[in-house]
């Protein structure tokens, strides 16, 4: 019975690993970051690190058996949530799964180009959020050098704000038309990429100098949502602070439990329940399914905290070193109660 007490004091309040010696399970607390802001078992309430693990975790090929067999009555197979029944979860996945037929498939035979990108400087409650994405052509001697030749933004609510044709700075060498569906008469006489990157990049500044953006402020600049963005504004030659881009490719908990980028196609697929991609590809189809990604993880009910991040400075010595005989004295969900994430939830952008 003693061994017992003392295996249950060392485990994990989170991730339920045991340790031989309490020290271990203060040093596991002091470098894994666990929060209320992992995704969590909504059975055993064991926090994984990303959704990759809890599906894993619940269907995997080496699932928990307990949780598995319940997940599969009364589990939602895109956001991973368990209801109360298998009625509630049928009602649920009907509204949880965002089809085609919900209308996307009639905006793309309708959606034209629009290049009037304008400033509003109107009231706001909180900061407006938009997605970008791009398609790329060749240049080079080879054609493997990435050319915006296609950018498309739009709202919350899958509104076209921008869709233009871009003209490269240099010469096109592969037009990629089997995946673009960009021809040669689409770009001689398409907006040229210099007077692109300044109406964007003064559309999703707002009014705001650049060196003033802060994070979680009530300032005028646009959040940016898109997949592999950082890519994509290289390639417009356009700068724009980390603190206000969400990208669903590098977002912790959308990543692959290797903490490798999924794509965005598979993403959509396994927590939107369509697909994408799959013929010429349209950057309003990705803006869409970046946006609603982001919502989806922007809208996860998690516990308020004053100061929710690891690297707050009143959470910098919640596990010093120097307080290690004061931490080995604390339940596991004490410890557990005074760790912070290491990466920023979307969650605190609602």
């Amino acid at each position: 019975m003693a061994d017992y007490t003392e295996a249950s004091r060392n485990k994990c309040a989170a991730c339920f690993r045991q340790f031989n010696k309490l020290e271990h399970l203060v040093d596991h607390m002091r470098t894994s970051y666990h929060s209320i802001h992992e995704p969590t078992c909504g059975i055993c309430k064991k926090h994984c690190r990303s959704f990759e693990s809890l599906r894993e975790h619940l269907i995997g090929p080496l699932p928990k058996q307990e949780c598995k067999n319940i997940f599969s009555v009364r589990g939602c197979k895109f956001c991973l949530t368990v209801l109360d029944s298998p009625n509630a979860c049928r009602f649920h996945q009907d509204r949880c799964q965002f089809s085609v037929a919900n209308g996307l498939a009639a905006r793309f035979s309708n959606i034209g180009l629009r290049d009037n990108l304008t400033i509003d400087n109107g009231v706001m409650r909180g900061n407006q959020v938009v997605a970008l994405a791009c398609k790329m052509v060749g240049g080079g001697s080879d054609g493997s050098l990435d050319l915006c030749a296609r950018v498309c933004i739009v709202d919350e609510n899958e509104n076209i704000i921008f869709h233009s044709y871009v003209k490269p700075p240099i010469p096109v060498t592969n037009y990629r038309y089997e995946s673009t569906g960009i021809r040669p008469e689409y770009l001689r006489d398409a907006m040229p990429l210099r007077q692109v990157q300044r109406k964007i990049q003064d559309f999703l500044c707002n009014g705001e100098a650049m060196w003033r953006i802060q994070p979680r402020n009530s300032g005028t600049a646009r959040i940016l949502v898109g997949h592999g963005l950082d890519h994509d504004l290289d390639r417009l030659q356009l700068e724009y602070p980390s603190i206000m881009i969400r990208d669903t490719a590098k977002y912790p908990p959308l990543m692959k439990t290797s903490k490798l980028s999924n794509s965005l196609r598979y993403l959509t697929q396994a927590y939107l329940g369509y697909d994408i991609q799959t013929e010429i590809q349209d950057p309003y189809e990705d803006c869409v399914a970046t946006m609603r990604l982001y919502k989806r993880m922007r809208s996860q009910f998690h516990k308020r905290e004053e100061h929710p991040l690891a690297s707050d400075p009143q959470n910098r010595n919640n596990f010093a070193a120097w307080r290690q005989n004061e931490l080995e004295r604390l339940s596991p969900e004490e410890m557990l109660a005074i760790s912070r994430s290491d990466y920023y939830c979307w969650c605190l952008d609602s």
